[in-house]
């Protein structure tokens, strides 16, 4: 006899559990919230699985060469339109009340009346008074600035820029061109910037008639005393001629100067 519509059941399939194995980690939360779209998952040989976080393509070392070229490319493009500069270097986090940051701004405005290129690292502190200077002074005002996490990337006063990811292609883009470097006080990242434009000078891969200018004698005598007593006398790792590779003043006349006995470089 035919089984009655009424009371006919609806056969169900049964679906087949989902067993979590003491090794079981949900990330599904976590991986929605990136907007990840595909999940990969990776288990052992006693069924514990989790899901795999992949890395960003961008982390990738050949992915990595790449952008380093193309940093290179751009930034050697970008300074390619670019005359008689001059390269400011000094702390991003000095004061504007500083003597040394308003230094740093009547150097960039007698640069830039002399028809001098004001190029800094883009930040704050002395690369945001070079770039103010230059304003100032009716001239180029250059940026090349990078990313960091606690400080401004790039001040209001650079009129010409360009950003780069990596500190050693922008440092190489800071020297290659420029006809004079000046230091102004600083921390690790101008001690760094100082100490390689002294090497590239002292052998040769820089003209030797580029200038080091280091502006503030109270800031930087207590190095170079230690550079000429240390380094010099008591081990013999420079050469007496090195120290002279270091023009020590005190003001922005002094410093301008010597820039303006210059040269332009050719890259």
């Amino acid at each position: 006899m035919p089984i009655s519509k009424k009371k006919a059941k609806k056969i169900v399939k049964p679906q087949r559990p989902f067993y979590k194995s003491n090794g079981y980690e949900n990330r599904a939360k976590k991986l929605a919230e990136n907007n990840d779209r595909f999940v990969r998952w990776i288990c052992s040989p006693d069924n514990k699985c989790v899901q795999m976080e992949e890395k960003p393509f961008t982390e990738n070392v050949y992915w990595r060469i790449f952008r380093i070229i193309a940093e290179f490319i751009e930034g050697f493009e970008f300074l390619s339109d670019l005359k008689n500069e001059v390269t400011f270097f000094g702390s991003a986090r000095i004061s504007k009340n500083s003597k040394y940051y308003k230094h740093a701004v009547s150097l960039g405005k007698m640069c830039a009346k002399a028809g001098y290129t004001v190029i800094t690292g883009g930040g704050p502190g002395i690369m945001e008074a070079g770039n103010k200077g230059a304003i100032q002074g009716g001239g180029e005002s250059v940026g090349l600035d990078i990313e960091l996490p606690t400080t401004q990337r790039r001040n209001e006063y650079v009129t010409r820029a360009i950003g780069f990811h990596y500190f050693f292609t922008r440092k190489v883009m800071l020297s290659a061109s420029a006809q004079a470097y000046v230091f102004f006080p600083g921390g690790f990242g101008t001690m760094d910037e100082a100490f390689e434009m002294l090497t590239l000078v002292q052998t040769g891969k820089v003209p030797k008639d580029v200038p080091c200018i280091f502006i503030g004698k109270d800031y930087w005598q207590p190095l170079l005393d230690w550079i000429e007593d240390t380094l010099l006398e008591k081990n013999k790792f420079i050469a007496k001629k090195d120290l002279e590779l270091i023009k020590l003043v005190d003001t922005p006349e002094q410093a301008f100067e010597i820039i303006n006995k210059t040269v332009e470089r050719k890259m």
